[in-house]
């Protein structure tokens, strides 16, 4: 196929969409891939690919442009149908489909355009180097036009069949035969149409003595086949044409295409003759037709057949028959095919297959027949001897068709017997002589063949010489000449020659009857294949009996004497049912005197008989097997009615009844179906029948010392010898004369072999139906066995009366006891209760313990007591009897269950001692409570322990099976005991240690007992007493986990008990559980079965949640209890189930479960560290959270009132709830809510959850809580909506914990658990750090993490000193570095601020101070709330800290919301002013003046008003106090005020300035640094106040120090108010004067130094003002200070004051400069 183009364009014609449609309707739908190639393909003709088409051109010739694009077209189909074929060898034919679409398309193409398309065809056939798989398919797609279109045009016709003929007669070689096939093929379709044509072009080939192709051949063979009348004027000159070419063919292929072709010619000429009628061509003759076959046929047979080619040798022998078909009817030409026959017998010794050869006989022999014209006598011997050779040898293994053959060769003797029966007869003898079997067999076979043809013709005499030949032959003892002879003899009489076997056949049967009976008897082990052929001539030899009795009339009494005789007499059973079949017959024959022998005439109408009681008893013991021996019970029984008046003619009517009665239910049935203890039953009843009719005779003794006599006939153990005993039970209890009774029961004790346990319990039996009617007699027979067999306790001498069967003490002991007990068994009631403790009892009991107790012992031991209990219980009235020996019995049997091993089952004992008991409950006295529970449990023990037998010990499958049925039936009578509630919980718990055993087993054991217990307690008439409350459920977790058990027996018996508690449940409550949840129910269990163990777990999850609907909360919570108790006690599976059936519960009951949540929460933590899987604890964990999601403070409440340290099961739990990210958090929040809750006012609970949300819970758990959430959920989880709740919560508990004495009391819980105190790590106040630092590790802030480390917030607030310090310097941080929650914080803090909780509210103030330097509360609008409550903090008393917090809180206004601050200027002024003149503390003191400090930058003179003046005074009162920190923040705060002063408050504050000189020029030299440098400030800020501008600009070097630029300042001051104010001066010297006495060292320093500049500066008339000798005092009282420096200060001073007083100076003041 050529490239696809850049771009196509679609030129097809609309015909071939349409066919394309069509075929897809057709076909179905083709994928989108596989239509666009097609499409493709069609539209490459519009391809520019001029080179090709002119390459195409080049090879075909000139053809009209209008073609080219169906041309194109065509050749792209063709090549898709070629590479489609390539790929379709190779890889199969899944895609033949691109093949066959491409082949209707062009198909289609040619209907619209056939000349065009047949060209374009013809063409490509015409190309050179053209494959060969294309021309096939250019073939195949114009055989498919031709079919469709029909007639073509005559142009493209021929040039079809010239390139068709020129391609078939081409060297044939692999590939080109199949080319040369679809050629023929395509001249055949032609030949439909165009027959001339093609009839032309072939003739023109067939020319005589040429050797023409072999497809021209083969193609004329078609041609005649499908156009057979058309071809008929040309078949004559083929005929002749091909016969002239018969010398010329040497090659096998050729050879073998003419023998096919005369075939099809042959077979096309008779079905011309048949319907000659039809034909308007001239008509030929069959006689013409003959004639010109038969040379071929002569050359055939003469030369062709003996080519060595056998498939050349096979093609000529099927020519034949069709030629034969012709050639036979013809008298002249049937003499020549005679002559050949020899030629045909020879190729038997060739390897060509013998039914061929045979057919071709066969047509001949039998036309032979037909005709009247047999084949020559002297052929005779040749084809008898050839066929019977073939007969009587094996065929080679290479042929196929052997068993064929026989049956044709089987079909030419027949033909041949017709023909010459003598001859065939002699040759048949002469063969008999050679003595070899399979001569004599063959032939003997061929003689029943002949002699079982339905054959008019077939004379008497054949069949007299066929009986003289087998005669000659019964001599021969070998099984298959016996079996053939036999054969022949049944045949004769089928075909009516009864006559013929009179005497010889007749003495024949009855000998070979008698001999394959002796050999069967006696057959050796080593001989099995000897033992088949015998059985194989017994069976025929029957067969022959009964085609001989049903269809010979007149048989001789000697024949009727064998055959009775062989019934009483054979071992052999097998051939009972034929030979009574035949007795009937026979006798029918006898009694209706249709055919009397000679010998019987006279007679009566009774036949001669044996015995009849021995003939009755034999019959009835043979008929206890009725199926047997191909159902000889309906034999015999029919046999029993023909003979009824010669047996017993008392019976005969009462057989006449009930004879067809046991008939037809034997017909009724077939062995697969009967009842063998219903049949024997009715066999009994037909017996006691029989003896009522003669009843006062001894015919019923004799009848038993028959029966008696049989038991020697039969083996141990078998059908018929238990019937046996049995009928002979029933016979002697009918028995009139005791005494005669007696000895035949002694008899047959003696002679019983007690080692054989068939024979054993047959006589018991037998003992136990005699005395039904002869009880008494029994009980003296064993009475005097006993005493004659000498027991003794010291010896046991038994063996003197049987030497061959040696019996042991104990096996005659065992039979004695059984014998008792059944004895008992069948005695009559009435006697029964008289004789049942003694004798009969007493002697099992006595014979028992006088025994060494061996299993055998011990088991018969059990079976009597067994026996002696059913028999009482079955007496209906027993009014108030009492079982005397019941407790001896009761202790024995305990003994012996006790005994028995329990981990493997050796014997039945313990099955029948369980048994025993069950029956012996039945009985008065009955057991107590006490005893019932104790032979319980001693029982359940005995089987449950027992190991499985295994899949290939199908005794110890038995015996399992019995005993755990014994101990089912035990239970069920003790059950009835006490049938109720309780008694059935007792019976459950004693299995419940089994149920939960490890063992599969045991487990699977103790369900099913469940199980049955379960069914009798639903089945009785307890259901109507109520289970007690609990108890449901408790059951039902005990068995639900076993739903999911390993082992699929327990899986299923654990549902089955499941349903009956449901039913159970069901019929005692108004329960909703119906129709369709049994049947969902029903599909539980089918998946339950499965051995997936996920399906299975599915499964027990929807039973789960589809019962329990069924429970109430009380049963929810037992059943959940039940399911945790036992967790833990089985394997894994089992754990999963539990848990799977708590979540479904908890699933579908939760939100009903409110009351109940403690207890299962409390049953679920308790057994929960003792479940090791982590899949079930992680289930179990999921059922708590389940509850939580319902009942979420109750699980809190619970969970968090569980003892510190929090162990690892509980752990676990909160890990759980952090991997449900969206419960955790709402854990979270309710974790803080009980934190809030302490810093909260108590409140009254409105519901139960609210008891539950108040009830008191340890904080450190719940902080221990909180900090294990936050640690285990996603780390990159940042908590949004919960680090500002949580971070605030944790902060106020964390104040609260540093403020113990505000505290609501915690609870220590862990007290009562540990008795160790808690770790030192683990206090409120390192847990609630722990988890703020995990909280703030989720902020993912490097810059956060950075600060708080370096500034060491955790250690500021875990130490309480510190703590407000850190609350303050982390909200700082957080407001810095944590964005999006500052509006949840300051609506958090405003609400803490709020708490009744001293300190919710000093924490929360901490952190407004932070706030109220940030904008925040502006932007939120919550900055008036807060200045309320920030007021509110400021004015109240109780706590110190609260007030300073809330006066700073205040005053950062101005930092946060300047703008603000003048509209709360008031509130502020007035709360700041409250510190100032009610001094409390020195840290509120100072906190208010450092709030009107920052007030103050963000107001004018205005603004304060008359606070001005307050502040002013209250300001310089803290000037001198001894506290450094009101020192400092006076100063600063005065400064503010002289910066604030305005023109009004000027002259006011000047005054101020006045009063406050003095102590801002001491303080200057202040200790504390920062006050001195603050005062300092301040002092040079109110300068300006003076006037004087040299002031405020101090000079001095700017290296010089502070204390020296003082004293200048100072020195200067005094100087301008010596000059300018010099009273001012006077004042400030009196004033300084004061402050030497100051406790302060370095302001008494300050003052001495100031004192001396004063006075130096100071003018001489107020230095007379001055009191000296004081002054002098006061400066020497200095030189006792302490400190040296004020002492130096104080004498410099005392100098300067000696000096102004010594001179007494009296010049002016600038005289004193």
């Amino acid at each position: 196929m050529t490239e696809e183009p850049n771009c196509l364009t679609l030129t097809t014609n609309s015909s071939i969409c349409i066919s394309i449609d069509v075929y897809w309707a057709k076909s179905g739908a083709f994928s989108c891939e596989l239509e666009e190639e097609m499409t493709e393909a069609i539209t490459e003709a519009a391809v520019d690919s001029s080179e090709e088409v002119s390459e195409e051109r080049d090879d075909l010739g000139t053809f009209e442009s209008d073609d080219s694009g169906t041309f194109q077209q065509v050749v792209n189909l063709l090549d898709i149908i070629d590479s489609e074929s390539a790929k379709t060898d190779t890889t199969g034919a899944g895609l033949d489909m691109r093949k066959t679409l491409a082949s209707v398309i062009i198909t289609e193409k040619a209907t619209t355009e056939p000349s065009v398309v047949i060209n374009t065809l013809i063409r490509c056939l015409q190309v050179s180097e053209i494959s060969t798989r294309r021309k096939v398919n250019i073939y195949n797609i114009l055989q498919e036009i031709i079919q469709q279109e029909g007639e073509l045009e005559e142009q493209c016709v021929q040039r079809l069949v010239a390139i068709a003929s020129k391609e078939m007669r081409e060297i044939p070689e692999m590939e080109g035969y199949m080319k040369a096939e679809v050629a023929s093929d395509t001249l055949v379709a032609l030949s439909r149409n165009h027959f001339s044509l093609v009839m032309y072009e072939l003739q023109h080939h067939l020319k005589p003595l040429n050797l023409t192709d072999e497809f021209v051949i083969i193609t004329l063979a078609k041609l005649a086949n499908g156009n057979v009348f058309e071809f008929m004027p040309y078949m004559g000159i083929t005929l002749a044409t091909i016969f002239t070419m018969l010398r010329l063919a040497n090659e096998a292929k050729i050879r073998q295409a003419i023998c096919g072709a005369m075939e099809t010619f042959c077979e096309t000429v008779q079905f011309y003759l048949k319907h000659l009628e039809e034909s308007v061509y001239p008509v030929m003759t069959e006689e013409q037709f003959a004639l010109k076959v038969f040379p071929m046929y002569r050359y055939f047979v003469t030369v062709w057949l003996r080519h060595h080619n056998p498939e050349v040798k096979l093609g000529v022998i099927r020519s034949l028959k069709p030629m034969l078909g012709l050639l036979l009817p013809n008298d002249d030409l049937r003499e020549q095919v005679y002559d050949y026959i020899p030629l045909l017998l020879a190729e038997y010794q060739g390897g060509l297959e013998a039914l061929f050869i045979t057919q071709v006989l066969r047509q001949i022999l039998e036309v032979s027949v037909i005709t009247n014209t047999p084949v020559p006598q002297m052929q005779l011997h040749t084809i008898f001897t050839e066929l019977h050779v073939q007969v009587c040898n094996k065929a080679p293994a290479q042929h196929q068709y052997s068993s064929q053959n026989l049956l044709e060769m089987v079909h030419c003797f027949v033909a041949l017997a017709r023909s010459y029966p003598k001859e065939l007869m002699k040759f048949f003898f002469s063969q008999m002589e050679t003595n070899k079997e399979a001569v004599r067999v063959g032939t003997l076979n061929l003689i029943r063949a002949i002699v079982s043809a339905d054959e008019p013709r077939m004379s008497i005499r054949a069949i007299y010489l066929a009986i003289r030949v087998v005669k000659n032959t019964i001599s021969d003892t070998r099984s298959k000449v016996r079996m053939a002879i036999l054969r022949i003899i049944g045949q004769l009489a089928l075909s009516g020659y009864q006559e013929r076997i009179k005497g010889w056949g007749l003495k024949y049967v009855s000998v070979q009857l008698t001999l394959s009976t002796y050999k069967l008897t006696n057959r050796r082990d080593n001989f099995y294949l000897r033992d088949l052929e015998e059985r194989m001539v017994h069976k025929v030899t029957m067969d022959t009996v009964k085609i001989i009795t049903s269809s010979v009339s007149g048989m001789t009494n000697e024949f009727w004497v064998r055959l009775l005789c062989y019934i009483m007499e054979t071992d052999y059973m097998d051939a009972l049912t034929p030979i009574c079949i035949s007795l009937t017959n026979l006798a029918e024959h006898q009694l209706h005197g249709q055919d009397v022998d000679v010998s019987m005439a006279g007679k009566s109408r009774q036949v001669d008989l044996p015995a009849p009681q021995k003939l009755l008893a034999r019959l009835l013991v043979l008929m206890s097997s009725p199926y047997k021996g191909e159902g000889r019970g309906i034999a015999m029984l029919n046999l029993l009615r023909t003979l009824s008046q010669s047996i017993a003619p008392s019976m005969a009517n009462m057989w006449e009844l009930e004879i067809p009665l046991l008939v037809r239910y034997l017909e009724e049935h077939t062995e697969f179906t009967w009842d063998q203890k219903a049949w024997e039953d009715k066999l009994i009843q037909f017996l006691r029948n029989s003896l009522k009719k003669t009843r006062g005779s001894s015919w019923s003794l004799r009848l038993s010392k028959e029966l008696n006599n049989q038991i020697a006939s039969f083996d141990s153990p078998s059908l018929e010898k238990g019937f046996l005993y049995r009928a002979l039970g029933f016979t002697l209890a009918t028995g009139l004369e005791a005494s005669k009774v007696e000895v035949l029961l002694l008899e047959l004790l003696y002679k019983t072999d007690y080692s054989n346990d068939f024979d054993s319990e047959g006589v018991i039996l037998c003992f136990g139906l005699c005395a039904r009617g002869q009880v008494k007699t029994v009980l003296n027979v064993l009475h005097d066995f006993e005493e004659r067999i000498q027991e003794s306790e010291q010896s046991w001498q038994i063996s003197a009366w049987r030497k061959d069967h040696p019996w042991r003490r104990e096996t005659v002991k065992s039979a004695l006891m059984v014998m008792y007990s059944c004895v008992a068994s069948y005695c009559h009631p009435q006697l029964l209760l008289n004789l049942v403790d003694s004798p009969i009892t007493a002697k099992i009991i006595h014979h028992y313990v006088s025994s060494c107790q061996d299993i055998c012992l011990k088991m018969a031991f059990m079976k009597s007591v067994v026996q002696v209990t059913k028999a009482i219980n079955n007496i209906k009235d027993l009014e108030d009897f009492h079982f005397a020996q019941k407790t001896t019995l009761t202790s024995i049997i305990v003994a012996v269950i006790e005994a028995e091993p329990t981990d493997n089952l050796v014997s039945p004992v313990r099955a029948l001692a369980m048994e025993a008991l069950s029956h012996l409950s039945k009985l008065k006295p009955f057991y107590s409570t006490e005893e019932n529970s104790e032979l319980m449990d001693i029982s359940i023990h005995s089987v449950i322990s027992l190991q499985l037998p295994g899949e290939d010990n199908e005794s110890i499958k038995t015996l399992y099976a019995n005993a755990l049925s014994s101990l089912e039936r035990l239970m069920e009578s003790l059950l009835q005991r006490q049938l109720d509630p309780r008694g059935l919980q007792e019976m459950v718990q004693l299995l419940e240690k089994w149920i939960l055993s490890e063992k599969e087993c045991e487990r699977e054991k103790a369900m099913n007992l469940h199980l049955y217990l379960m069914r009798i307690y639903v089945h009785s008439t307890a259901v109507c007493i109520p289970l007690k409350m609990g108890q449901f459920g408790t059951m039902v977790g005990l068995i639900a986990p076993c739903t999911c058990d390993a082992h699929q027996g327990t899986r299923m018996a654990s549902m089955n008990v499941l349903s009956s508690l449901l039913d159970l449940h069901a019929s005692q409550t108004c329960s909703l559980w119906g129709s369709s949840k049994e049947k969902e129910l029903e599909k539980c269990k089918g998946d339950i079965q499965s051995t997936d163990v996920e399906k299975i777990f599915c499964a027990s999850s929807r039973i789960a949640k589809m019962v329990c609907t069924e429970f109430n909360c009380d049963e929810v919570v037992s059943l959940i209890q039940k399911l945790c108790e036992n967790t833990g006690a089985m394997d894994l599976q089992h754990d999963k189930a539990s848990v799977i059936w708590i979540g479904s519960f908890l699933q579908m009951r939760a939100k009903e479960l409110e009351d109940k949540v403690a207890e299962i929460l409390s049953a679920i933590l308790v057994h929960l560290p003792v479940v090791d899987h982590p899949e079930v604890r992680r289930l179990l964990i999921e059922g708590i959270l389940l509850l939580a999601h319902h009942h979420q403070e109750t699980i809190l409440t619970s969970l968090l009132r569980q003892p510190l340290p929090m162990e690892s099961h509980l752990a676990e739990v909160w890990l759980a709830v952090s991997e449900n990210v969206p419960f955790a958090r709402t854990m979270l929040h309710s974790l803080m809510g009980r934190l809030q809750s302490r810093l909260s006012p108590r409140v009254s609970a409105t519901s139960k959850a609210d008891i539950w949300r108040l009830a008191a819970v340890d904080p450190l758990m719940t902080l221990c809580t909180i900090h294990l959430l936050v640690q285990k959920l996603d780390e990159n989880d940042k908590l949004p909506d919960f680090l500002p709740d949580l971070t605030y919560t944790l902060l106020l508990q964390l104040g609260s914990s540093h403020r113990p004495e505000t505290a609501v009391p915690v609870l220590k819980m862990w007290k009562l658990v540990h008795t160790a105190p808690l770790p030192e790590e683990m206090n409120l106040q390192r847990v609630t750090i722990k988890s703020m630092q995990l909280l703030f590790k989720r902020v993912k802030s490097q810059h956060l993490a950075r600060a708080l480390d370096e500034q060491a917030v955790w250690d500021l607030l875990q130490d309480g000193g510190t703590f407000l310090e850190g609350v303050s310097l982390l909200a700082r941080l957080c407001m810095q570095h944590v964005e999006g929650h500052r509006q949840r914080l300051a609506e958090l803090v405003l609400r803490g601020m709020d708490s009744e909780v001293l300190s919710c509210r000093i924490s929360s103030t901490a952190v407004c101070v932070e706030f109220m330097s940030d904008p925040v509360l502006y932007q939120e609008k919550l900055l008036k709330p807060a200045v309320l409550l920030l007021e509110k903090g400021a004015d109240q008393e109780e706590d110190e800290a609260l007030r300073v917090l809330s006066l700073r809180a205040l005053g950062n206004m101005a930092l946060g919301a300047p703008k603000k601050v003048k509209q709360y200027r008031k509130v502020l002024l007035e709360k700041c002013l409250g510190a100032l003149r009610e001094p409390v503390s020195t840290s509120v003191t100072a906190e208010g003046m450092e709030a009107l400090t920052k007030i103050l930058a963000e107001l004018r003179e205005g603004d304060v008003g008359s606070s001005f003046d307050a502040m002013s005074e209250q300001c310089r009162i803290f000037f001198d106090n001894e506290s450094e920190l009101l020192r400092l923040k006076a100063f600063i705060l005065f400064g503010k005020l002289a910066r604030v002063v305005g023109m009004s408050k000027k002259h006011f504050f000047k005054g101020e300035v006045k009063k406050a000189w003095i102590p801002l020029m001491l303080h200057s030299q202040d200790p504390c640094f920062n006050a001195a440098q603050a005062c300092m400030a301040t002092m040079f800020q109110c300068v300006h106040f003076w006037g004087w501008k040299s002031l405020q600009h101090p000079s001095g070097p700017s290296d010089t120090t502070t204390d020296d630029k003082m004293i200048v300042f100072q020195t200067t001051m005094c100087s301008i108010l010596t000059q300018k104010k010099p009273a001012v001066l006077y004042s400030f010297l009196l004033e300084t004067m004061a402050y030497v006495k100051n406790n302060l060292s370095r302001i008494r320093i300050a003052a001495c130094n100031l004192a001396g500049i004063i006075m130096k500066q100071m003018s001489t008339h107020y230095l007379k003002k001055l009191d000296f000798p004081a002054l002098r005092n006061s400066l020497q009282e200095l030189q006792l200070d302490p400190d040296p420096g004020v002492r130096r200060a104080a004498l410099e001073t005392l100098e300067v004051l000696d000096s102004c007083s010594q001179h007494g100076l009296l010049a002016s003041p600038q005289g004193m400069s």
